[in-house]
């Protein structure tokens, strides 16, 4: 199996399989991507997932789309994202054909079936976000930025709230620490030189 159908299996079977939408799939990608196939290590991993989350749109298709131009291009983002999203479509295009609203709302067993899947839709949501910030090196003593940040968000103040505001002063705040040790780097290199 090549890399093009390989990456569209893998996200179509991601993308039949996983309830609860981007944040539930991250987990299962990152064992299929990472630990199975292994396509990508860890940290491209997580700098690609940085990526996809500050890019609008589904996180599951910019994580797809992400990793296949990662690997195979623009053909690979193409394939990936149609493998993320032909699940989705099919069975949306299923249910509005077959199913009405109220089959659907007083269909006993469905809504048994659903209330089974929310705790496990919670726990594969609290999953990734807990071994993304252990690999992205979020400890106990920067815990506090994510915390502060969330309930910054949730207040509900007029200007705080904004979640777009916390992305852009994340992305400055961080291309303002790699120039500040990109610079420690160098003068610590030239001051090496000096020695010599």
């Amino acid at each position: 199996m090549n890399i093009l159908s390989g990456l569209f299996w893998t996200f179509f079977k991601i993308g039949a399989f996983t309830f609860g939408g981007g944040w539930a799939m991250i987990l299962i990608i990152e064992k299929e991507i990472v630990d199975k196939h292994r396509w990508l290590d860890r940290q491209e991993f997580l700098d690609l997932l940085a990526v996809a989350q500050s890019l609008p749109g589904i996180l599951a298709v910019n994580i797809a789309v992400a990793i296949g131009d990662k690997l195979r291009g623009i053909r690979g983002a193409i394939v990936a994202a149609m493998g993320s999203i032909l699940p989705s479509f099919t069975m949306i295009l299923f249910i509005a054909i077959f199913l009405t609203p109220d089959l659907i709302k007083n269909n006993e067993t469905l809504n048994a079936v659903f209330m089974g899947i929310r705790p496990a839709v919670v726990a594969l949501i609290i999953a990734p976000v807990l071994t993304t910030a252990r690999s992205a090196g979020i400890g106990w003593k920067t815990v506090a930025i994510p915390v502060f940040v969330a309930l910054l968000i949730w207040s509900k103040l007029p200007v705080v709230s904004n979640p777009i505001l916390y992305i852009l002063l994340g992305g400055a705040g961080g291309y303002f620490y790699l120039v500040r040790q990109s610079k420690k780097i160098k003068s610590g290199v030239a001051g090496k030189e000096d020695e010599k």
